[in-house]
């Protein structure tokens, strides 16, 4: 995970010490000296002799015994020197992009709409293992992972969540009986926004951490959680063996389903840049081309949505992606092409969720972009994500 999340400045200290040019490297070989040179210049307590025979190692078991030279040669330079620590601080897209180790074309995005201070706050929160946040859904279950060593913190947004602060959550009992779940915050709040429903829809639900709480939120009504590819519906119902989910293996752009849904959400897939802290080879792999493609099946799949909304019903439509074109732009082409359809302003609902006493969070402003919810990746102590509600007229 570092060496992902660091990998454009792994890449520009071998390039100082390679004899040759990096696009001429065989990709074992690269991904032998990134983990190497990772070893070497952001960690402390791995020897520098293990790290480089490490490398060496991995080369000739890839059967690329003739680069061990090589790889052993760059690593020996590097070990001789200290980590680069990157370009000076200043408000230069590049310059950031190079020292944080992300993609100038992300970046450079990310200060048109956030400023120079978010996008470098969001660039910094990706460099580091996020915290582990859990769902309690019994309080009572806090001394029990006490006992099997697991420290615990408050919630940061909101009452139900619990911070990880020491120990190992998966190696707990709770953990392993599904009696507690992983789950980032900003998750946990989307579907909080879901509320209260006598029949409810969830168009995207793999793996179902929403859908429990959607299902636990409304024992007692009935929950529709769909996912398009089989395996993912059946890892879903293994997750949440509530009795009132039934999980159905399908496409949400085209719901096999009769009837109408009085609540529904829509966490439609993504690009997922407000989860690169979890996830750092996805600022690797996306291109500025892949958003016009994701939107395409993200409207389709809420205009789907929007044809099974009850009269007087709500739709939630959430992404954890940080770009416009598959948050803002989404819902104006959704409601330009369903008529009979408004927006309900998100401050309404975070407001009703802070006097029940779930939203614990003090600055309501910065959780609010217009009608919309907005969390960003170290303004806020959670994963971004973007959600709108959507009703009748």
């Amino acid at each position: 995970m570092g060496v992902l999340r660091w990998q454009s400045r792994l890449d520009e200290q071998i390039a100082r010490a390679s004899s040759q040019p990096l696009r001429k490297v065989d990709v074992e070989v690269f991904i032998a000296l990134r983990l190497g040179t990772y070893q070497l210049l952001w960690l402390d307590r791995i020897p520098k002799h293990a790290a480089i025979n490490e490398s060496v190692e991995l080369v000739k078991q890839a059967r690329k015994r003739s680069a061990a030279g090589f790889v052993n040669a760059v690593l020996r330079k590097l070990s001789a020197g200290n980590r680069d620590s990157g370009t000076a601080p200043t408000h230069d897209p590049a310059n950031l992009a190079s020292r944080l180790a992300h993609p100038e074309w992300l970046v450079r995005r990310w200060i048109a709409e956030f400023g120079v201070e978010g996008a470098t706050h969001i660039c910094e929160y990706d460099q580091h293992p996020p915290t582990t946040t859990i769902r309690l859904r019994d309080p009572n279950l806090q001394e029990e992972l006490a006992n099997a060593g697991v420290g615990l913190s408050p919630g940061a947004l909101l009452s139900s969540a619990r911070r990880v602060e020491s120990g190992d959550i998966t190696r707990t009992a709770a953990f392993r009986e599904r009696r507690v779940a992983i789950q980032d915050e900003g998750s946990q709040l989307v579907a909080a926004l879901v509320g209260t429903g006598s029949r409810i829809l969830d168009c995207c639900c793999a793996p179902g951490g929403k859908t429990a709480i959607l299902a636990e939120s409304n024992p007692h009504s009935p929950v529709v959680a769909v996912e398009l590819h089989p395996h993912r519906a059946r890892l879903t119902r293994k997750l949440v063996p509530h009795g009132n989910v039934q999980v159905i293996s399908a496409d949400s752009r085209a719901l096999p389903l009769s009837g109408s849904f009085d609540r529904v959400l829509v966490d439609v897939p993504c690009s997922g840049t407000g989860t690169l802290a979890r996830n750092p080879e996805i600022k690797w792999r996306l291109k500025p081309g892949d958003l016009a493609e994701l939107q395409s099946r993200q409207v389709a799949i809420v205009t789907s949505a929007m044809d099974r909304l009850s009269p007087g019903g709500r739709i939630v439509y959430s992404s954890c992606s940080l770009e416009k074109e598959e948050n803002q732009d989404v819902i104006d082409r959704a409601l330009k092409e369903r008529s009979g359809f408004r927006l309900i302003d998100v401050r309404e609902e975070l407001l009703k969720l802070r006097r029940g006493g779930e939203l614990v969070w003090d600055d309501l402003d910065s959780l609010v972009d217009g009608p919309y919810l907005r969390t960003l990746p170290g303004v806020h102590p959670c994963d971004g994500f973007f959600a709108a509600i959507i009703t009748t007229d």
